[in-house]
């Protein structure tokens, strides 16, 4: 026990006041989005009565205005800074689930996800600028896995809750992650400091339209919109953990719920005891290969959901799902940090956001259209074969020499 306290305060001094801070925020933040966005699917389908195909549109539309908020959330956070996009865009998701909660109309619910979905994913790239700003390269990866510890916390803590809610009403649920919202962004406030880098006092400063335009630099940076271009591919697998893997479980291999709940559960236990010990573990191998691993284990794992049957057999394959998803996302994060210039990490930010943006986009509708076909498992063999496209992607980036890839290599390599 002393030698676990003397680790843990080791591993604390090793990392600033801020991004502790920032990790007590994102486990409240996270606490709220986690006992709602993993039933979103169950709440559309229940309330209004709607195909999962027609689902699949309205995540299409939220994808869409949330990139339009997150493109616009990147260039304000180059120019004005984090805190403050951070704090307004908390405020608008807490109005954003009580307009979802209480909308009395599917069409009234459309019109609140366009309008208040658009402005709370400002905060999107300031988020992941906050952590680009307060770590050292060598130690983002190992700080993205951190985080996704506390992520996870929260995530085993919020199904348990959420089911509770839910007996209730599913209005409960829209109305607590609301209230989490504003407690987050409270913290933020009060506690959290501004951490964008300080310019050159000298130089002039970027008018809104420059600061717009830097978007072309980024899609002219080749290797980096590649490297999204292949995590778009490997997301579209993942994205089936919180849209269609519920729904696909309850209909159609009789799992209530609570047993998907209790899945997303097992996922973050395992996240939580095994991810910072892993990252350590890993940090030497080359980040591209690493991503390719991670990417061939998502192949495996939803592929499975179309042979297996059992809850034992859906927990093996929630297993093999997790170990990728842990490879992945300290290095997906610590890629992207790393291509990203100081001066321009909220444009950098927001367009990797494309990688969750476009299969939100696309990935749910097509995702659903297999679900409502004759032999709904087809879902996840297409799932394993895009998956496996992802994994050949990775390998064959990994051949390109890219001045933020070398680095990071080196780094590891230390």
């Amino acid at each position: 026990m002393n030698n676990l306290l003397k680790n843990g305060k080791k591993v604390f001094n090793e990392y600033p006041r801020a991004f502790w801070t920032y990790n007590v925020v994102v486990f409240i933040d996270r606490l709220g989005g986690f006992m709602l966005y993993p039933f979103f699917a169950l709440y559309l389908t229940q309330k209004f009565d709607l195909s999962m195909s027609t689902v699949g549109i309205l995540f299409a539309i939220f994808s869409v205005s949330g990139f339009v908020g997150s493109a616009i959330g990147g260039a304000i956070t180059d120019r004005m800074g984090r805190k403050g996009v951070i704090i307004a865009s908390l405020v608008l998701s807490s109005l954003s689930a009580l307009g979802m909660g209480f909308a009395p109309t599917l069409e009234f619910f459309v019109v609140v996800t366009v309008v208040v979905g658009t402005l709370s994913s400002i905060g999107g790239p300031a988020h992941e600028a906050v952590v680009a700003d307060l770590l050292p390269e060598e130690k983002r990866a190992e700080g993205y896995g951190i985080i996704r510890v506390v992520f996870n916390l929260a995530v085993i803590i919020a199904p348990p809750i959420a089911g509770l809610l839910i007996a209730n009403s599913y209005l409960t649920l829209f109305i607590v992650d609301a209230v989490i919202s504003l407690i987050a962004a409270a913290i933020v406030l009060l506690a959290l400091p501004e951490t964008k880098p300080q310019g050159d006092p000298n130089a002039k400063p970027e008018t809104m339209k420059q600061t717009f335009k830097g978007y072309g630099r980024v899609f002219r940076d080749t290797p980096f919109v590649l490297f999204i271009g292949v995590t778009i591919l490997m997301t579209l697998v993942y994205m089936n953990m919180n849209s269609t893997l519920g729904v696909f479980l309850r209909d159609y291999r009789g799992l209530a719920e609570i047993g998907y709940g209790s899945l997303l559960s097992i996922n973050a236990v395992i996240v939580v005891a095994l991810q910072f010990w892993l990252t350590r573990r890993l940090e030497k191998y080359k980040p591209l290969l690493m991503m390719a691993v991670g990417s061939f284990l998502y192949a495996i794992g939803f592929a499975m959901y179309g042979i297996v049957g059992g809850f034992p057999l859906f927990v093996t394959a929630m297993i093999v799902i997790t170990i990728g998803e842990m490879v992945v996302s300290p290095f997906q994060q610590s890629l992207v940090a790393s291509f990203a210039p100081e001066d321009m990490r909220g444009r950098y930010m927001a367009v990797s956001g494309l990688t969750w943006g476009i299969s939100f986009a696309i990935g749910p509708y097509f995702a659903g259209l297999l679900l409502d076909s004759a032999n709904p498992n087809m879902l996840w063999f297409v799932s394993g074969f895009i998956g496996l496209l992802a994994t050949f992607g990775f390998i064959a980036l990994n051949k390109f020499h890219h001045p933020a890839l070398s680095a990071v290599e080196s780094v590891a390599a230390n």
